[in-house]
């Protein structure tokens, strides 16, 4: 009987899992695949993040600097070069040679014009554009080599001008131009002019506001220019003390001859500001701001002017004036009166006087 039930074969039942889904069913049945062991892989090397040290950063900020600097100087170039060509050959003729404005020194004349923009109201003044304007205002520098001196020459002087005898100054750039004026400078002070400086009253309130603006200190000054506002011109009022002055306010305060705060002022207040503008607008280029503005101030300055000085030269005598320190001004004194061919009023400096002053300005 045990035989029997040893005899008889067990029953089993097949059960399948049902097939995944989108996967065949025979891959259900494959044998499972062994794990393959993960290989050891080295972590990457990390570049390591340079460290902004205090030399580094110095470093980087001297590049900007220089480069900051050489745009201003190329911006500069440029703005000389355009200029330069609009001086008259005849006055370049006339000009003497020296040598290279921030090691020799240099005789530079200043002058300003009378003629005023096109539409301007202002009795007795020229147009620009027209024949026939007066030096409004005749300045001369000695700058290079350590020189710095200024002398102003009042547009009322009485001298001989070549060719057309005697009268006032400022009257020889209404006979013929710049040339003219050199000329007769060089004839009454015994001495040579190296280069000419032209100022441009449409654009020097530019370069003023470029610059941010300049500081004055002076007494009161009312004044109406072209007749003031009324009449479509400018009027201009400081009262004493020091004020942080704008483009139109530093042209109108050098041009200012009539001043209602004081009637008894002459040419030579007017000279002495025109100085002390300068001389402000030297400070200011020197200063923070100037620098962080130097693109702007680099571009406006050269147009502010006409001179014959290409760019390398104007940027000697900039660079003589900003390193030779304070300058010596001094305004040529009248010893005494005429009246003029015309009938107005002149002033004469004896021999003695002028020539004091012009070894004076000479040594400075």
């Amino acid at each position: 009987m045990a035989d029997q039930h040893d005899d008889e074969q067990p029953q089993y039942t097949l059960y399948r899992t049902r097939p995944k889904l989108f996967r065949r069913g025979e891959e259900d049945l494959a044998p499972a695949r062994p794990e393959e062991p993960r290989r050891f892989q080295p972590d990457k090397p990390r570049r390591r993040r340079r460290r902004l040290r205090p030399g580094r950063i110095l470093a980087y900020l001297a590049l900007a600097l220089v480069g900051w600097v050489l745009v201003s100087l190329v911006l500069f170039l440029v703005s000389a070069q355009i200029q330069s060509a609009k001086t008259s050959s005849a006055a370049d003729a006339q000009l003497g040679g020296a040598g290279y404005p921030l090691t020799s020194p240099n005789t530079i004349l200043v002058l300003g014009s009378d003629a005023r923009p096109k539409g301007t109201h202002e009795a007795g003044a020229q147009t620009i554009g027209e024949a026939g304007s007066r030096s409004d205002s005749i300045l001369l520098m000695r700058i290079g080599g350590g020189a710095n001196a200024t002398l102003s020459i009042p547009r009322d002087t009485v001298v001989n001008i070549p060719g057309h005898g005697q009268d006032k100054i400022n009257a020889a750039y209404a006979y013929g131009g710049p040339a003219l004026a050199i000329r007769t400078v060089e004839q009454f002070l015994g001495i040579d002019v190296n280069h000419l400086i032209e100022v441009n009253f449409e654009n020097f309130p530019q370069l003023v506001d470029a610059l941010g603006g300049v500081t004055y200190k002076g007494s009161c000054v009312v004044s109406r220019l072209n007749g003031g506002f009324k009449n479509g011109g400018y009027t201009l009022r400081l009262p004493s003390g020091t004020h942080e002055i704008n483009g139109k306010q530093a042209l109108a305060l050098a041009r200012t001859r009539h001043n209602d705060c004081n009637p008894r002022e002459s040419d030579l207040t007017r000279a002495r500001r025109q100085q002390k503008i300068l001389g402000a607008i030297k400070a200011k280029v020197k200063s923070f701001e100037t620098f962080v503005r130097l693109p702007w101030v680099s571009w406006a300055a050269p147009k502010a002017i006409r001179s014959d000085m290409a760019g390398p030269s104007l940027l000697g005598l900039v660079g003589a004036e900003l390193t030779a320190g304070s300058s010596v001004p001094q305004v040529l004194k009248p010893t005494g009166t005429v009246t003029t061919a015309a009938g107005g009023a002149g002033l004469t400096v004896d021999d003695a006087s002028k020539h004091r002053a012009v070894q004076k300005f000479l040594a400075g």
